[in-house]
This record gives structure tokens, sequence and C-alpha cells, in this order.
């Protein structure tokens, strides 16, 4: 009967462990807010009623992605196929992990350029190249889901989109000096890495150039341009693949200097593991790193400029977790760095996509094109491709953008001018992160400067800001209203302002107002410690009013509450803001006994001058 007993309650307690077990799982779950497998919901709840306007959808992307594949592959230096299949595995596989058929996925220009310049950076081409291409896409594929994990994607909206247009500005010069020499039928020594290579190297090439690629590439411009000025709707990119080959066929006839693309043999197609080496990790860790930052920003920003149009909501670490799956899956079936696409996105959505299934059916429509028309791409002219990606290399040039970002404020010109300066003389992995330091770098110059405003009482008794300082009585308390950051960019600055303060000779007690003083950290907390002592042996006296929550408990965790005594500090009272204040001054005639004070509060002198200068 007792070993029976015991084993209930054996049987118990192991319940109640598995029981707690299960509630942290569930806890984990929440807090990381990814679902695994969020296609089951979409198969049970999908109605008869979505799937004409998820066919029409998946057609219309798949006609435009195809061509594009080809284009982006081109712009990455590899063979055309990768970029078919990098399309049709991101558009199979991702709807499998999103929650959204928001976001179309697949190769985007600003990653294969990206591609491109960190391959030409490190010096590998050819089949070295193409036997890295898969570890690297892993790696990109492995960061953006532990980004997603970590809930990387909230802290995107951290990076200016100065940086971006700098970025994609540089990008699309890359891209059209490194397709010139195709459309011109050039000979090269070498591929340029950077916008400032490729240019040495074209006009180098100059005297090798081929006048019939020259009469085809000025033809498939012509077409186009036509085309996407009096037809913007059709697929374009297609149609002049499609007629330009069947003209040059028909006029030359295999028998010129006229490069054509090599047909895609789709049998050959399979599963290819990626040859992992911690040397190989190493070296492609900074531009898969730059790779994965650039799938995140290119993607989730689509994903809510859409979701704004639309009235939709996006699960940002959701949408950024199918991407990094999607690039996984890549990986393994030779296709390309996978991202959002602004315009496969949009024109999903205006051709009726009304779920997931809309980017599978386009998959599995890629897949077919693949095997049926990749023989027919042997047909294709090199240079007229190398002109359709020109166009694409030109409409990335945002003149509207870069109007905006050179002229509403220094600093977003200063981070515009670094990252594009960067991205033609650097790989463009180094540029963005130069961007992305530049705009980091005068984020925190802008936010770590602590402004102090000064005030005096009228004759009504209220406290009005005061153009010019007044001369100070004997003794006076000072009133220092302290505006901004406290954190340790601009510690040191708040510190050596208010000595500047307590060198006054007719200076007794400061009353610091912190009611708008935010983010206090541990630098923040030595520095007015630093003060406090110098205030002591100068004889002067410390008093804080105005004190929030927040800053009650980073004093009192640093011990600094029981240093400046509670007497000494008086919390903020919402409902009668002056009241704190009221009390400080209390504290500070009681202090000074029977001495009657004179009370001002200072101002930094060079605040109206500083802020004229931020809107010159």
């Amino acid at each position: 009967m007792i070993n029976q007993q015991e084993g209930q309650l054996s049987y118990i307690k192991v319940a109640q462990v598995f029981q707690k077990l299960k509630q942290a799982f569930v806890a984990a779950k929440d807090y990381n807010c990814l679902d695994f497998f969020p296609a089951r919901p979409s198969i049970t709840g999908y109605q008869k009623g979505y799937f004409p306007g998820d066919l029409r959808a998946g057609l219309n992307v798949a006609l435009l992605a195809f061509p594009q594949g080809m284009a982006y592959a081109l712009i990455a230096g590899l063979p055309i196929q990768y970029g078919i299949y990098g399309g049709a595995v991101a558009a199979l596989v991702a709807p499998l992990f999103a929650k959204t058929s928001l976001i179309t996925l697949g190769p985007t220009n600003a990653t294969s350029v990206m591609l491109l310049s960190a391959f030409a950076s490190l010096g590998i081409a050819g089949s070295e190249m193409l036997g890295l291409v898969p570890l690297l896409i892993l790696m990109v594929g492995i960061f953006i889901c532990l980004g997603a994990y970590l809930k990387v994607a909230n802290l995107i909206q951290y990076i200016s989109r100065s940086v971006i247009t700098g970025y994609i500005t540089a990008a699309a010069l890359l891209i059209i000096t490194n397709q010139v020499p195709k459309a011109l039928g050039l000979t090269l020594e070498g591929k340029g890495a950077t916008f400032y290579e490729s240019l040495i190297l074209m006009i180098g090439g100059i005297d090798t150039i081929v006048w019939e690629t020259v009469i085809v590439s000025l033809a498939t411009a012509g077409l186009f341009f036509t085309l996407d000025k009096k037809f913007k709707k059709l697929p374009n990119v297609a149609i002049c693949l499609v007629i330009i080959s069947v003209l040059t066929e028909l006029v030359f006839r295999h028998q010129s200097d006229i490069v054509l693309l090599p047909g895609i043999n789709a049998s050959d197609w399979s599963f290819l593991a990626p040859s992992v080496s911690l040397s190989d990790i190493q070296m492609l860790a900074s531009p898969a790193m730059a790779i994965a930052l650039l799938c995140i920003l290119e993607g989730i920003s689509i994903g809510k400029s859409l979701a704004a149009k639309t009235g939709a909501r996006l699960d940002a670490n959701q949408a950024m977790f199918s991407i990094g799956m999607a690039n996984i899956g890549c990986a393994f079936f030779s296709g390309m760095p996978a991202s959002g696409s602004l315009t496969r996105s949009t024109l999903s959505a205006t051709s009726g996509g009304h779920t997931v299934f809309a980017s599978f059916i386009c998959g599995l429509i890629l897949l077919a094109g693949a095997f049926v028309l990749g023989p027919l791409t042997s047909y294709i002219p090199q240079c007229t491709l190398a002109v359709l990606v020109i166009a694409i290399g030109l409409s990335l040039i945002n003149k509207h953008a870069i109007r905006i970002v050179t002229l509403s404020t220094k600093s977003d010109a200063a981070v515009f001018g670094a990252t594009f300066i960067s991205g033609l003389f650097m790989p463009l992995d180094t540029a963005i992160y130069v961007g992305v330091g530049t705009s980091i770098v005068l984020f925190l110059k802008k936010v770590a400067r602590p402004e102090m405003v000064e005030y005096a009482f009228n004759d009504e008794g209220h406290l009005t800001e005061m153009n010019k300082p007044e001369q100070r009585e004997t003794p006076e308390v000072s009133i220092v209203h302290v505006e901004g950051e406290l954190f340790f960019g601009a510690a040191d600055l708040f510190r050596d302002q208010m000595r500047r303060i307590c060198e006054e000779p007719n200076l007794k007690i400061v009353v610091l107002k912190m009611r708008n003083a935010y983010n206090m950290d541990a630098t923040g907390v030595m520095a007015l410690e630093e003060l406090l002592l110098y205030m002591n042996e100068q004889g002067r006296y410390l008093i804080l009013s105005e004190v929030k929550d927040d800053l009650v408990c980073v004093l009192k965790n640093s011990g600094l509450y029981q240093v400046i005594e509670e007497r000494n500090i008086f919390t903020y009272e919402p409902s009668n803001p002056t009241l704190s204040t009221a009390k400080a001054l209390k504290r500070a005639k009681e202090h000074l006994g029977d001495t009657t004070a004179n009370v001002s509060i200072y101002v930094d002198p060079v605040r109206d001058k500083r802020k004229k200068a931020d809107c010159e």
C-alpha cells in the first residue's frame, strides 16, 4: 500500500514537471512570436473563391520572374538557371513559413549585385565561386532565421532610409558598368568588384567593341523603352527577349560574333548540399551578414509598404523567418539569395492574389518553364539580356528619394554621401556597413546633447522662459531644467555643463528638474555621482525634482539614491507637474535657513544657436 502511494506521488511529481515544461515551452513560443509551420491554417481555411485570383497572380508573377531570374543571375555572375531555380525554390518554400501573401520572394537586383561584389572583392570566380555560393546562401538563411528568433526585425526601423538610398544608387551604377561591356560586346581582362574598377576595365576594353552586338542592343533598348512607355502592364521583359531573339536568328542566323546565352538543361537540376569548412565560413561571414541584412531590409520594407496600402497587418519577424527558410532552401537547390521583390509583390497583389498559394503556384510554373522553355534560352543574345538589366539598373536610381535625403538635413546628406561614395570605391557589403555605422554615429551625436532651458518667475508667479539670462543675486538657487538623453553618449557632456554652472561664485543650491531626462544608464549615474562629489567640494548642494519612477529605480539600484538622500529627491506627479519643483524649492529654502533666495532657471546660451544651425 505504501509503495502504491509512493508510486502515485512519483507519478504526480513527474506530471507536474512535464506540465511546467509545457508551460515554459508555450511561454517561449509566445515570447518569440514565431510559428514554425503556419501553413496549416492556410490549408484548412482555404476557400474555392480564392483560387482564380491566386492562379492569375501566380501566372503573372511567373511570367515576370522567369526573365528577371535570368537577368539577376547575369548580374551576380552566375549561370542563368540559378536565377530561375532560385525564384522557383523561394516561391515554393516561403509559403510554408509565411502568414501573409504580401511578400513575394526571389532573387533581386540588390542582393544579386552584392553577391557579385562580394566574390569579386575576394578574388573568387568561375567554378570556385559556384562551389561557395550554396554555403554563402545557407549562412544568409541561418543568419536571417536566427535574427527572426531574436526579433531583429523590430530593430530594422533604426536603419536610416538614407543608407538604403545611397546603397541602391551605388549598386545601380555597378550593375550598369558591369552590363555595358556585354551590351557592346567588349572583351575585358577581368571583372571589377566596384564601380570604379568596372569603369576602368570598360574604358580599357573599348577598342574591342562588336558593332553587330551594338545593333542588337540598340534594337532591344528601342523596343523595351517603347513598350514600357505605352504598355506598362504587359510583361515587356519577356516580350523583348522573344522578339529580339527571333529577329537576331532571322537576320544573323548564328553566323555572327553575337554571344548567345547557354541553354538550360533542367534535367540536370538536383539536390546539392553545401560544402562546409571552417575557413570558408570565416571568409564568407561578412558578406553573408551584409546580404542577410539587405534581405531583411528589402523584405520587411516591402511588406510594410503593401500592408499600409491594403490595411493588412504584417508580422515582421514571421516574414523574416520565411525569408530565412527560403534562403536555406535555395542553398540546397542551386538557387540565389532570396529577398522580397517589390515588382513581383506588387504584381501579385494587383493581380488578385489572396493567399500564400499564389506564391506556390508561381513556383510550380517557374519549374515547368525551366523544363519546357530552358533549351530555348540558347537563342537569346547575351547583349539583349544585358540591355534589359541596364534598364533595371536605371530604374533603381530614384531621383526623388535622392533629392529628399540630400536636402532634408545635413545628417541625412552625410549618411547618403558616405554610403554612396564608399559603394563606388569599395565592395558593396563594406559600403552598407559604412552607411549603417555613419548613420548610428550621427544619430548618437544628435541625441547625445542634453539641453538646459532657463526660466524665471514673472509678475504673476509663473515660470516663463527667458530670452536673455538675468544677473543672479546672492545667495542663489539655480533650477536646471534637463532635457534630452542621459545615456553613455551624453553623460560626459551633461557633467561638464553642470560643472560650469557650479563654478559661479554666488551659487549655493542646484535643483535638477529631471522630468524630460531619459534613459540614464551606468555611465550617466557615474557622471551624476562625480558631479555630486565636485559640488560637495565646492560647497554646493544638489536637489532633484520631477524624478520619474524609472529614474528612481536606476538611482536605487546603483546606490546613488542613498548618497543624494531621500529628502533631496522629489518624484514627478502627473496630476500636478509643478508640485515636485515647488517642494524642491521649499527644501532649498530650508537648507538656506532664513536667507532669502533669488530663484532663476539656467539655460544653455548656445541652445538656440544650435537649433538654428540644425535647420540650416
